[in-house]
């Protein structure tokens, strides 16, 4: 039964996060690499997020939230306001695929 309920969970997972990483990839370095790295992994600042390695479902919903407003950062919603949902969910599948590094391994 745990066996069971495990597999429902994993596929339940698995259909949720969509978006196409090669894809993201192309789009995040035409607008998101020169203030977060390439691969997300080294922000050009301290105040700026590393993305690599974030949960698929908060970016998707950060990159909303900036583009409709329920973030405020003048910067992020003109980005993410360029962005359709499709190309929200590839750069969040990008990132999220991407391996997390600690902070000292950034810098």
């Amino acid at each position: 039964m745990r066996l069971l309920v495990f597999v429902f969970l994993l596929a339940a997972m698995s259909a949720h996060a969509s978006g196409d990483p090669a894809k993201g990839k192309q789009k995040a370095a035409q607008v998101c690499a020169a203030c977060h790295g390439a691969d997300g992994t080294k922000p050009s600042a301290p105040d700026q997020p590393v993305l690599a390695g974030q949960y698929y479902d908060y970016l998707v919903r950060a990159l909303s939230d900036y583009k409709n407003g329920r973030r405020n950062n003048a910067i992020m919603k003109t980005f993410a306001g360029q962005l359709s949902q499709e190309e929200m969910e590839d750069v969040a599948a990008w990132f999220s695929s991407q391996p997390r590094t600690s902070l000292h391994d950034q810098r």
